[in-house]
């Protein structure tokens, strides 16, 4: 869920107020590993422990261990699942203190700067045996309204000059990818897939949000602005997303997935 050490710790309250809608993805991504009985397993940015219950249900016998850089998250984590071990880490230096036959990471990479993804990828990758995977998922929403419209929030208010700097990198491309992994990898599968969730009203857009990508964006701000901010960017959504026929409103959330395994 969360990498380095942000100025702000995460909220797992707010992360999980879409518990089951979030963990689809971890379940998505779980069912392409092909490992039958992994040793070990490392869930990197493990978050509240949502995605450890899913690896665990399918592995129980592995020996699992969660890292979050979020105090908050480990803490609801530790609670929800008091027999595995958690502990607060910055994916940035982690080392494991041995091989590890499976890494697992929902929605983590896309927080660390462009140049650091992969490099690190490789780098828990070299510590792997042979055959073992590495397995990622990541939002690709910078394109979706949500994503545009809070940046545009954020360019042309009173607020623009203290978010000047803020925003997340770009994704590296599928090709990048293949690229940068197949050479120490003896297969490596890609795919993407497209989450339409049926949120209560254009305001539970925002409580979505809000327990990740526009966190950033609002942390930032005092009391006043924030609540502008909010104002503005829920003007933007209703113009932008349309409500369907039962009162509802669709988000699109595209994903982008990808697993490795090790030469």
């Amino acid at each position: 869920m969360s990498t380095g050490a942000p100025a702000h710790d995460w909220s797992a309250a707010q992360y999980l107020k879409f518990e089951d809608e979030r963990t689809q993805p971890a379940r998505d991504l779980l069912a392409r590993v092909t490992l039958q009985s992994p040793k070990t397993i490392v869930d990197l940015g493990c978050g509240p422990g949502n995605s450890t219950a899913v690896l665990e249900s399918r592995y129980p016998d592995a020996q699992l261990k969660g890292i979050d850089s979020s105090p908050d998250m480990i803490r609801k984590a530790k609670a929800t699942l008091s027999h595995r071990e958690f502990a607060v880490e910055d994916l940035t230096s982690y080392s494991p203190p041995g091989p590890v036959d499976l890494f697992y990471s929902n929605a983590v990479f896309q927080w660390l700067k462009k140049d650091e993804r992969f490099e690190i990828v490789k780098k828990l990758m070299a510590t792997q045996p042979t055959g073992g995977v590495f397995a990622l998922q990541v939002p690709d929403n910078l394109s979706e309204p949500s994503h545009v419209l809070m940046r545009e929030t954020a360019e042309n208010g009173p607020w623009a000059a203290t978010l000047s700097t803020v925003g997340r990198d770009t994704f590296q491309t599928t090709q990048e990818i293949y690229d940068v992994l197949k050479p120490v990898s003896s297969r490596v599968d890609i795919f993407h897939t497209s989450y339409y969730h049926a949120l209560e009203s254009h305001e539970a857009v925002i409580e979505w949000v809000k327990g990740t990508g526009l966190r950033p964006y609002l942390d930032p701000l005092g009391p006043e602005e924030k609540e502008g901010f909010l104002q503005d960017y829920l003007k933007r959504l209703q113009g932008a997303y349309p409500v369907s026929v039962d009162g509802r409103v669709l988000l699109r959330y595209p994903r982008l997935f990808v697993v490795a395994v090790k030469k």
